[in-house]
């Protein structure tokens, strides 16, 4: 279930949904804020072109919406159950909200990515590798 190949793997492990092996995000860290939501523009291990058409991403909206009400109504519910009042309620699903949305803003695009790309290990697109070896190198030079 979490091997490689799966497209949960791929989601859990911030991979390339077509190789499981490059890293979709720039930076793993969800906690940089500044660097949250910058994706490679192409995978660093076989080259595949992430944003497939101009706006893509923009899909994955709808996907950070669900997962947002999803979790909402579960946060609803266990608190209810606990026993605490309504407005008590409301301010611990907008803490909830507050502090999980750098994941469900990240898990939305990767299950987005995930959708529509599928696995291929044999997949080697030579002009993207040697783009993200360029923008490593000049990366490296600037610092």
């Amino acid at each position: 279930m979490f091997k490689k190949g799966s497209k949960i793997y791929s989601i859990i492990n911030n991979k390339c949904p077509k190789c499981n092996e490059g890293q979709f995000f720039e930076d793993n860290n969800m906690l940089h804020l500044k660097n949250l939501l910058k994706m490679n523009t192409y995978c660093p291990t076989c080259g595949f072109k992430y944003e497939i058409e101009p706006a893509f991403y923009y899909g994955a909206m709808y996907v950070s919406y669900g997962l947002t009400v999803g979790g909402a109504i579960v946060t609803f519910i266990i608190l209810w159950l606990i026993g605490l009042d309504l407005l008590t309620i409301f301010i611990g699903i907008f803490i909830m909200l507050i502090l999980f949305t750098p994941l469900t803003l990240r898990i939305s695009r990767l299950l987005y990515g995930n959708i529509f790309i599928h696995y291929d290990p044999n997949y080697k697109n030579e002009d993207g590798i040697k783009f993200m070896n360029k923008k490593k190198t000049l990366t490296r030079n600037s610092i």
